[in-house]
């Protein structure tokens, strides 16, 4: 069994989470961990608060669409980001861990996660293309068949994709995601991004969990997700 920990869409408040990670092997943030996303200091103080974070074997994290900062002066943030070494920073690639100790012996046992933090234009934030644009599409066909764990910013349409008060908007996801995510069938599906999705739902072969802490109003009252993941059954057992 595998514990996992999943969070999305902090927005600065990240020290308000801080005792609500119980620890285990694998901790996931979907993005947004800026307001603005301009001020470097936004970017820095959340990147100290995740690399201490010392109770996860390893920690994931991907950009989101409040994160201008890791696109505008991107090489500027990775700089920043080699100071902090237990961080894995995905943006439109993947990360091979090791499952039940077997170091990488036999590949089956591995779990391939892989991270993107695109979505359909929204606003003119940051990571936004064209909605069922060719470029989305690349980035979603980048995403290898034999990914265990999809992370991306924004949800596939029709799962936990739907504003809540005052928008009361659904459908906000993004259809060439949930193609892909169909073809590919990974086990589990992570995004944030829609405040008002907050949740779980399970269609048989994907557990999808949309992981925004903040509602509409940006307060934090959504928990993170923390989960005994048996990769071989695809069962998971909520803490």
């Amino acid at each position: 069994m595998m514990r996992i920990t999943l969070l999305s869409d902090s927005h600065n408040k990240h020290h308000e989470i801080t005792n609500d990670l119980p620890g285990g092997d694998l901790l996931i943030h979907a993005g947004d961990f800026m307001n603005s996303g301009y001020n470097q200091y936004e970017a820095e103080d959340f990147f100290k608060w995740f690399d201490k974070i010392n109770n996860y074997d390893t920690k994931v994290l991907i950009a989101g669409n409040h994160d201008r900062l890791m696109q505008d002066r991107s090489d500027e943030a990775q700089d920043i980001l080699t100071g902090y070494k237990t961080i894995e920073y995905l943006q439109d690639e993947d990360l091979v861990i090791y499952y039940d100790g077997h170091n990488g012996d036999r590949p089956e046992d591995n779990i391939r996660i892989y991270g993107s933090p695109w979505q359909p234009y929204f606003h003119n934030w940051a990571f936004n293309l064209p909605r069922n644009g060719e470029e989305l599409q690349a980035k979603w066909e980048a995403i290898p068949t034999n990914t265990d764990i999809i992370v991306t910013h924004g949800p596939a349409q029709t799962y936990l994709d739907a504003a809540g008060a005052p928008y009361n908007t659904p459908l906000l996801g993004c259809e060439l995601l949930k193609e892909r995510i169909e073809l590919i069938k990974p086990k589990i599906h992570v995004c944030g991004h829609i405040h008002g999705g907050y949740g779980y739902y399970f269609n048989g072969h994907t557990h999808f969990f949309n992981a925004s802490l903040l509602n509409e109003q940006y307060n934090y009252t959504n928990k993170p997700f923390t989960f005994d993941w048996n990769k071989d059954t695809n069962i998971i057992e909520f803490l």
